[in-house]
């Protein structure tokens, strides 16, 4: 047993390090204005690189993804039911669609469903 943990340990410590070493390696500093400005052909940019970005798309976008993988996690369910004790799947099931229902909820009342400002 002492033997399987130090092996993890040495794992963590050598997966910790290269980390280290990489980050370390790839850090760039010299950024200058001519360094982040894009090209074009020597000429000055004709419109901003930047496009501004809408918050409220990004903040429906991951409201989605956390939904559509709790929606993922009750597929299961339907395969656990013939193997496992059914109150504890029905209650496991009870317990996600009630979370999601709850966070649902939440995200209208805060008004991060709406389109409109």
């Amino acid at each position: 047993m002492i033997n399987m943990m130090s092996l993890v340990g040495l794992f963590f410590f050598i997966s910790f390090l290269l980390c280290f070493i990489a980050l370390s390696l790839g850090l760039k500093t010299d950024k200058s204005r001519e360094k982040v400005s894009p090209f074009e052909c020597g000429f000055d940019p004709f419109k901003k690189s930047r496009v501004p970005f809408s918050l409220r798309f990004f903040l429906v976008t991951v409201i989605f993804l956390v939904f559509d993988v709790e929606v993922a996690l009750l597929f299961p369910l339907g395969l656990l039911k013939v193997t496992s004790d059914t109150l504890f799947v029905g209650l496991s099931g009870l317990v996600l669609i009630l979370v999601l229902s709850l966070g649902l909820m939440h995200e209208w009342n805060q008004g991060g469903l709406n389109w409109i400002y």
